[in-house]
């Protein structure tokens, strides 16, 4: 085998790399492409394509309860006749799909089209709604249009200024990181955390500020920031009259905002406040500067006022004048490998391939007219509506779970295994025994990313080939395999397993919409151009930068949207005095199902833990590397306490990568954003107690 270009299986970001043959089957050596980086997971990323309990074969439960090896065509009999006779019993919506922000935008889009067609259920979603929903709404109901990122993250490196609002790119994507040197040498790294992080690290020596919040305060302090730049005569006036709709509704949404009031509610100095505005407005291109960004990340998104903190950071970045200019604008880190794509072309409750919206009369026709039916159904429930409804009397009783491992991922995850375990049928396609998959009655083997082709977006929207450099081993067949064989045994034809057929439908699905790839062929991109979307023809060069002519929206304006601070919703009590937050780890991704089985990563992390910090412990009588115990209004647990001052006193940090009796979300709220219904992963009330038990373990 000669060497395959291809990219990395993790985050957003794709670094591309080369696969090169060794001497063991269906093993690769990785190497980054050209003059860039990898990081520990990326160096290490072969070792999940021989992980010793691959899955190889088609499991079935028995009727003593274990899972089996069975032929493809008895498990896909099996999971067929089961939705045959639970939607003649209680209708085509007992059946829902679940997928991932993982799957290539080829597997996303047959997903949503499988969902729609071949079962005609309205309930799919997937598990980029705990991951990118509230950066989407906010964007387009500001922008008309979610980009992750509306420029090439490159603009970065030339930047006086970057605010990074809940981003930890240090540890989620350390190769991102070199596109901030130009800021941190400008003095102009501004950082807003709760906790003292990798990044946050960066700000040292001069290199900006960290600005440290009480947890679920980004929004107080983002207001304060534009408070200040109206306030000092920073905003630019002729960028709000000429481009943006109500400009005087974004100041009069700030005008309470004063640094000191905001000081009460975040803890960060007022003083602090209006340097990091200064800070911001001197790099706007406004005042001459080199260009500024604003960034937002999980850490500002995850909450259920996530839209609105979103929002806010957004109206900042239009009271200075920042987006739709070069070298300056408004973006979001996506995270999940595949996050921009696989919510673009079908997986989400409320949206058709094109980025479309389900309730649109032409959006419907047109696909219906791709997909040669005569009917569509409408949206869905978000994701965790969906979990909850499961099992229920008017809830579905199937569930197919493709690239995700809810059992870890989830909120509230004691409810999660509740509603599961009330189903009639489960089924996960999957490549390791994941404790989702361990939860299964049926269980399909499906190829990872060394092992296929098909394409992914990354976070700035550029499209790329994912290709084949070895062989899946045992019985391992692609998810396109699972809806083809299913829908075929349904009686619907129209399923390809080929990738590069899926993706020319993909095109013509597109066409037109927002999220456009009719112009983008395999062959493009193989020859190695760079095609950002929307690319709306063959001949057209892509799309690296939005909104330098005018916003996606009716009038061609970006429209502000009033918002305001709120609390947590399950807010700091007697009992509860402390917050937890939960968050991601250099050498970990996700749910830890693939990093976790890698040696060197587990090596480095092997269980969960809580950051404490020793003022807190010592009050409390806990010692660094002892046991001490969570407990929320879901559940308590019991895991390993690591005392650092990285932390603030009112806050314990516990990464959430770890399944079972390590996983955290077990404690963490299900309650929604009521725009873009997102969990509150990122905060809620806990009582921390000194243990006597051994770490670790979950308990009622």
């Amino acid at each position: 085998m000669s060497a395959i270009s291809t990219h990395c299986p993790y985050c957003a970001l794709q670094c591309a790399t080369t696969l090169h043959p060794v001497a063991r089957p269906g093993a690769v050596e990785v190497r980054p492409a050209g003059e860039g980086g990898l990081c520990r997971k990326g160096w290490t990323a072969p070792e999940v394509l021989t992980a010793p309990d691959r899955l190889t074969m088609p499991l079935v439960r028995d009727a003593a309860g274990e899972l089996v090896e069975t032929s493809w065509d008895a498990a896909l009999d099996f999971v067929a006749d089961r939705i045959r006779a639970l939607q003649s019993a209680h209708g085509h919506d007992a059946v829902a799909v679940f997928g991932g922000g993982g799957l290539t935008n080829e597997k996303a889009y047959a997903l949503g089209k499988f969902a729609r067609v071949a079962l005609k259920t309205a309930n799919v979603d997937y598990n980029g709604r705990f991951c990118m929903s509230s950066a989407a709404a906010a964007t387009n109901r500001a922008f008309g249009i979610d980009r992750g990122l509306p420029f090439p993250l490159a603009d970065l490196g030339g930047a006086g200024a970057v605010l990074l609002v809940g981003s930890n790119i240090a540890e989620t994507m350390p190769p991102a990181v070199a596109h901030l040197q130009g800021a941190r040498d400008a003095g102009g790294l501004l950082v807003v955390d709760p906790r003292r992080s990798a990044t946050a690290g960066l700000t040292s020596d001069d290199g900006g500020i960290h600005l440290q919040p009480t947890p679920g305060t980004d929004l107080a302090l983002v207001l304060a920031l534009t408070h200040v730049v109206f306030q000092e005569g920073l905003a630019d006036s002729a960028f709000l009259g000429e481009r943006v709709e109500d400009p005087d509704l974004l100041i009069r949404s700030t005008a309470s905002w004063w640094p000191e009031r905001a000081e009460r509610v975040t803890g960060v100095p007022a003083a602090t406040i209006r340097r990091a505005a200064r800070v911001l407005a001197a790099a706007a291109p406004v005042h001459g500067g080199a260009g500024a960004f604003i960034l937002t990340g999980r850490g500002a998104e995850q909450h259920s006022k996530g839209t609105d903190t979103v929002t806010a950071c957004i109206n900042l970045a239009l009271a200075l004048g920042l987006p739709g200019r070069l070298g300056s604008g408004y973006g979001c880190i996506t995270g999940q490998g595949n996050g921009q794509g696989g919510r673009e072309h079908g997986q989400k409750a409320d949206q058709l391939p094109g980025y479309r919206s389900i309730t649109d009369p032409a959006a419907r026709a047109h696909l219906m007219r791709v997909w040669g039916v005569d009917d569509l159904p409408g949206p869905g429930k978000s994701a965790v509506e969906l979990i909850d409804s499961l099992g229920t009397a008017d809830g579905p009783r199937a569930l197919l779970v493709h690239g995700s491992n809810l059992l870890v991922s989830a909120p509230n995850l004691r409810s999660v295994r509740d509603r599961l375990a009330a189903l009639d049928l489960l089924v996960v396609a999957d490549v390791v025994p994941s404790e989702t998959a361990l939860l299964a009655d049926v269980v399909f083997p499906v190829t990872q990313w060394a092992e296929e082709d098909g394409t992914m977006t990354s976070l700035e929207g550029r499209v790329l080939r994912r290709r084949t450099a070895v062989a899946p081993p045992g019985e391992v067949r692609s998810d396109l395999a699972v809806f083809a064989g299913l829908a075929e045994r349904l009686g619907v034809a129209g399923f390809s397993t080929d990738p590069a057929e899926v993706f020319e439908e993909l095109r013509r699905a597109s066409a037109g919409g927002r999220a456009d790839y009719s112009g983008i062929t395999w062959a493009r991109l193989d020859a190695g151009e760079a095609l950002f979307w929307p690319v709306p023809e063959e001949g057209h060069p892509g799309t690296p930068r939005l909104f330098a002519d005018g916003f996606a929206t009716a009038d061609g304006r970006a429209h502000v949207v009033a918002v305001d601070h709120r609390p947590v919703a399950d807010d700091l009590s007697s009992d509860a005095p402390i917050y937890l937050v939960t968050g991601r780890l250099l050498q970990h991704y996700q749910s830890g199902a693939q990093t976790r089985r890698v040696r060197e990563l587990a090596e480095a992390e092997p269980e969960v833990y809580a950051e404490i910090h020793p003022r807190v412990a010592a009050q409390l009588g806990i010692g660094d590397g002892r046991p001490v115990r969570l407990r929320t209004a879901r559940g308590s647990m019991v895991l390993t306490a690591r005392l650092t001052t990285d932390v603030r006193p009112d806050t314990v940090f516990v990464p959430f990568h770890f399944g079972g009796v390590e996983a955290v979300n077990e404690l963490t709220n299900d309650a929604l954003d009521p725009v873009s219904r997102m969990p509150e992963f990122k905060a809620c009330a806990v009582e921390v107690t000194a243990a006597a038990l051994p770490a670790t373990g979950v308990s009622a």
